[in-house]
């Protein structure tokens, strides 16, 4: 309710939020909307500005893409920091998606959270927004499992077994641990190696 400043009597505004579909999405990115550079992401229909990228962000995702890649080599497609679209008011941009192998890397289609086999995020200042806002909507998605890397706690949160908006397993690991992706359960990786 608001007042009416020169009757003084309140007034029932209705107002609706706009929100926007990932097709709009691009549209408005295309239409050069954004600055260059400008990482947004679509949640739920809304457009969220991310903070910039620090030095030691930058250092564990490259870290991170070092590792994986290593490991899995045509095993899986290591993917940095591209769009993934979770369903059609959601697009986020992960650190760190790692796909199931395809021979055209993905060009004839976007990979859809079906071909996720896991993925990083990495969090120097956006801890409670990728546990808050980002893992209960790849849970949504049914993306399998989910690896923050807490750069303040110094220590990686594993998240697997996707149950509508939660996870029914979740671990925190750290320096001295080892991980081991669920797809890839002979493959493992140290805690503090990921951490750098």
């Amino acid at each position: 309710m608001v007042y009416d400043v020169k009757t003084r009597e309140r007034m029932r505004i209705e107002a609706t939020k706009k929100l926007f579909t990932a097709d709009e999405f691009y549209r408005i990115s295309e239409a050069g909307i954004f600055t260059e550079g400008q990482r947004v992401e679509l949640i739920d229909g809304e457009i969220i500005e991310m903070s910039p990228i620090g030095t030691r962000h930058a250092v564990c995702v490259n870290r991170a893409n070092t590792f994986l890649t290593e490991a899995f080599r045509r095993k899986a497609i290591v993917s940095i920091q591209n769009p993934l679209r979770l369903g059609e008011f959601t697009e986020v941009l992960p650190d760190v998606v790692v796909f199931k192998p395809r021979a055209d890397f993905y060009a004839s289609e976007r990979p859809t959270p079906a071909d996720v086999l896991f993925l990083v995020e990495v969090a120097d200042t956006t801890l409670r927004y990728d546990r808050n806002v980002k893992v209960p909507r790849y849970a949504a998605a049914g993306i399998a499992e989910v690896w923050i890397e807490d750069l303040k706690g110094d220590s990686l949160l594993v998240y697997h077994d996707p149950a509508e908006k939660t996870f029914k397993t979740s671990l925190t690991l750290h320096r001295g641990d080892s991980v081991s992706p669920l797809a890839f359960p002979a493959v493992k990786f140290k805690v503090e190696d990921l951490l750098g």
